[in-house]
């Protein structure tokens, strides 16, 4: 069995909603890898039950499904067994796929996207896989940020639990 990497330290997050982009970036600003990604269908946004990618500062609070295989389904954040394939997808068409590796993201910002109604964790809001039909580059999900599985694998060994996420409209 093949060990998995050890995650980089002193990494960061961007997620720039207007370019659907994922970028890790180095300590000292150095572009380290970019990745396509799926935000909202319904834009930006912090407020619980708006289906809505929130913004600001936040970090990786949990790394979920470590050596689990491609394609694995996630419900409530635990694996179910499944693995997604066409036949699952056609049983179940109106499900929302969480796949493969679960990131799941803390807001850092008191009143902005942390506690009460404004909370990005207890809105469940993850970096995840998608099946491969999923046309990445357009916002589509209800809040989360999707990615491909194999780049999401990819970010996955790389990033530390606790590692900064910056969710941006727009490059700064």
């Amino acid at each position: 069995m093949t060990p998995i990497p050890r995650p980089i330290s002193d990494v960061a997050i961007r997620i720039l909603l207007d370019e659907q982009v994922l970028e890790l970036i180095s300590a000292d600003g150095t572009l380290i890898r970019s990745f396509q990604v799926s935000t909202a269908a319904k834009g930006a946004g912090e407020q619980m039950g708006s289906y809505q990618t929130p913004r600001g500062k936040h970090r990786i609070r949990a790394k979920i499904g470590a050596g689990m295989p491609d394609n694995t389904v996630f419900v409530g954040r635990r694996p179910t067994g499944e693995i997604f394939d066409d036949a699952l997808d056609q049983a179940h068409p109106n499900r929302d796929w969480i796949l493969t590796r679960i990131l799941w993201l803390c807001g850092e910002e008191p009143g902005f996207n942390r506690f009460g109604t404004v909370d990005t964790q207890r809105r469940y809001i993850y970096i995840h896989g998608t099946p491969e039909r999923v046309d990445i580059l357009q916002p589509g999900s209800h809040g989360c940020i999707r990615m491909r599985n194999q780049d999401l694998i990819t970010l996955f060994d790389l990033v530390p639990a606790g590692c900064k996420v910056d969710i941006l409209e727009h490059r700064p």
